[in-house]
């Protein structure tokens, strides 16, 4: 959407306002790794990039069984275990490495995608009526999957499991917090509010339940899919295609009208001791998305100077309920599949779902990806 900001003077001025998690230009994040690497890193999304670092350090140092939610005493332990004492060396290690990828991330962001727009006094900008949320809901659900894979990390180093949990949760959240200063000293962007409220929420929603039940019991999930608009007139997939990219990698990440997120949980294993026969790998899920979101507060927006009006179609909030896997409860005789199914446990797995949206309609999918 255009988002019209009127600023003290009463001059308005057309901007279009984009989330942080939409921040890229439209090139295909497929050429995100192309020779061109710095004029490519523009199109990844801040939090994206964030994310797939902090991925990629927990990959890098983690092979072997490192989600344990427990340490296990064993006769003979690899050097991928986690130990049984603190040591320092590994802390360092991980702590630098962390600093390091930290400090490249937010060096790129700041040189190849703020610097190509104006700056300005910080500032905030309140967006918490855009998107249907879909935003907000991505920030909670970004800042709960760095919280987890840094306390996988730290939890590595061999330190008592509530200080890595405040150190994994806190990390979490600071890597988005630095976003948020970064926007706030963009004329184009500000910082957001309800971004920083939803980032608390995701580390806060981490670290209160490995604090109380050394678990996740409610778990934040993600899916997404390709959608089709080829019933749309050719504004609209235009519109489309400059908000949520041409590729289908692309899509999959920035499309709101694609994205779920959920809330996924054993309502008959919340208790410790529950005797319950109901599979303890098998969740259910409860999930949110929209549909027909074309712009930020409302379907309407500008291109080339030519306004253009699809408010008759209605934005839809859409409800899920569906069946889910827990990968954590899942163990095979392999560590290296143990900890790669673990780790892909923020994602939803595809089964059977029951659609309610906000203007009353039902659908069941026999698959929901």
């Amino acid at each position: 959407m255009v988002a019209i900001l009127v600023d003290k003077l009463g001059k308005t001025k057309y901007q279009p306002k984009m989330t942080r998690l939409q921040k890229i230009n439209y090139r295909s994040v497929n050429n995100f790794f192309s020779k061109n690497y710095f004029n490519n890193i523009r199109s990844i999304a801040p939090s994206q990039l964030l994310i797939v670092s902090v991925f990629l350090i927990y990959c890098f140092l983690f092979s072997q069984n490192l989600l344990a939610q427990k340490k296990q005493a064993a006769p003979n332990k690899s050097f991928w275990a986690i130990p049984d004492d603190y040591k320092p060396k590994r802390a360092l290690a991980v702590s630098g490495l962390a600093a390091a990828s930290y400090s490249t991330a937010m060096y790129s962001l700041s040189n190849f995608w703020y610097s190509q727009y104006e700056q300005s006094a910080f500032h905030f900008y309140n967006d918490n009526g855009e998107w249907n949320q879909m935003d907000k809901a991505g920030h909670v659900w970004t800042t709960y999957a760095e919280s987890m894979y840094m306390t996988g990390i730290y939890r590595w180093t061999g330190m008592k499991d509530k200080k890595a949990v405040w150190i994994g949760g806190l990390l979490g959240w600071s890597f988005q917090a630095s976003i948020e200063v970064l926007d706030g000293f963009s004329e184009r962007w500000g910082a957001s509010p309800g971004d920083l409220i939803a980032n608390t929420a995701g580390s806060a929603l981490f670290i209160s339940q490995e604090l109380l039940w050394q678990e996740q019991k409610f778990q934040l999930k993600f899916s997404s899919h390709f959608n089709s608009y080829d019933e749309f007139d050719p504004a609209v997939k235009e519109r489309v295609d400059n908000l949520y990219g041409t590729s289908y990698s692309e899509k999959l990440l920035k499309d709101y009208n694609a994205q779920t997120y959920w809330l996924s949980f054993n309502p008959f294993h919340l208790k410790k001791d529950s005797q319950s026969k109901f599979p303890k790998w098998l969740n259910v899920s409860l999930g949110y998305g929209a549909n027909n979101i074309f712009g930020g507060f409302e379907n309407t927006w500008e291109n080339e100077g030519q306004m253009f009006d699809r408010t008759f179609l209605p934005r839809e909030r859409q409800y899920y309920l569906s069946l889910d896997i827990d990968w954590s409860k899942i163990k095979t005789r392999y560590k290296f599949v143990n900890v790669l199914i673990k780790s892909l446990n923020i994602f939803k797995f595809p089964a059977p779902a029951l659609r309610i949206n906000s203007n009353g309609d039902s659908r069941f999918h026999l698959i929901y990806f």
